[in-house]
């Protein structure tokens, strides 16, 4: 690695920065990292080296925020089709946004899973553009200082163990493979699991209708999280809301003898099948997640209803 950061120098730590900000599984903390010890001793300017980093993250994070902003939920969707979480991949962030804000942004970059996926999902939010590029900006800094400051401040130990790890040569290159190679069987494995439980038998959008105009009166809650609520008010008619973290303490609201049906917006109705689950695992037996969420219902045609704006959002 030293040998690869000494001759390409800034074009390489460029690549690997914007490589792994697009989203490829290229880590680029560990070379970031070797290259600040190599700036300790001279090799190259560590202000150089911080200005290459952030110029690369800030071009693949403000790339995903455009795509976020012109596609909206369709490119959260690519990522749950590619992802290896795809059951938090998206939820999880929807959620940090709910509590941090913008904050999320600058968050984002040190929590595996989250970096990639929190510029669409802002613009997917509508985050404003100032407000984008500043908490991003803050994000880059800190994340792309932090890798290059640890590297120069523990200069001598990283350039110590990685001439220990080059005796190992091939063995340790082998051991980091199969260690990788664990991590995206295991996670690949969660993510069969996942899918086999999203097979529960779903109810489409039209049997819900059904359902509804046969006087049957099914409970439909909509289990979207709240800061995705706020971005589009409309919900199937008579629909309730709940968090998903509120199902447990909200069961007196869940009847084992009614039809209920949750839906999100969520790609493969994932937050909507997750709760299904947890329902079923409590004994209940007539629980459905709905087929295409509240997509599907707007587009077969469906009346929906609006909720109102709070007060403050009404005031802006």
């Amino acid at each position: 690695m030293i040998q690869l950061i000494a001759q390409y120098g800034l074009a390489l730590v460029f690549t690997n920065v914007l490589a792994e900000q697009i989203g490829l599984p290229v880590p680029a903390v560990p070379t970031l990292i070797v290259a600040g010890a190599l700036a300790a001793d001279g090799t190259f300017s560590a202000w150089a080296l911080f200005g290459v980093a952030f110029i690369a993250s800030a071009i693949a994070d403000t790339i995903w925020y455009v795509a976020g902003r012109l596609y909206g939920r369709a490119v959260m969707r690519l990522f749950c089709r590619i992802s290896l979480s795809p059951d938090s991949c998206v939820r999880q962030t929807e959620y940090r946004f709910e509590r941090w804000g913008g904050l999320t942004l600058v968050l984002a970059k040190f929590i595996p899973g989250l970096s990639t996926i929190a510029p669409p999902l802002a613009g997917a939010m509508r985050l404003g553009w100032l407000s984008f590029l500043f908490f991003n900006s803050l994000g880059v800094a800190v994340w792309a200082g932090a890798a290059i400051g640890a590297g120069m401040l523990l200069h001598a130990e990283i350039g110590e163990l990685l001439l220990r790890l080059e005796k190992f040569g091939a063995l340790a290159i082998e051991a980091v493979g199969v260690l990788l190679a664990i991590y995206i069987a295991f996670k690949w494995w969660e993510r069969r699991r996942f899918y086999k439980m999203l097979r529960i038998a779903r109810i489409t959008v039209d049997e819900l209708r059904d359902l509804m105009d046969s006087g049957k009166e099914p409970i439909v809650v909509d289990v979207r999280s709240p800061v995705v609520r706020d971005g589009d008010r409309r919900y199937v008619p008579g629909a309730s809301t709940m968090n998903i973290a509120e199902v447990d303490q909200r069961l007196e609201q869940l009847p084992t003898d009614r039809e209920i049906i949750f839906y999100c917006t969520c790609p493969n109705e994932a937050s909507a099948a997750s709760v299904a689950k947890r329902l079923i695992e409590l004994g209940y037996t007539r629980v459905r997640p709905l087929q295409g969420g509240l997509d599907a219902w707007i587009a077969a045609g469906y009346a929906v209803e609006h909720r109102p704006a709070s007060a403050a959002e009404a005031v802006r």
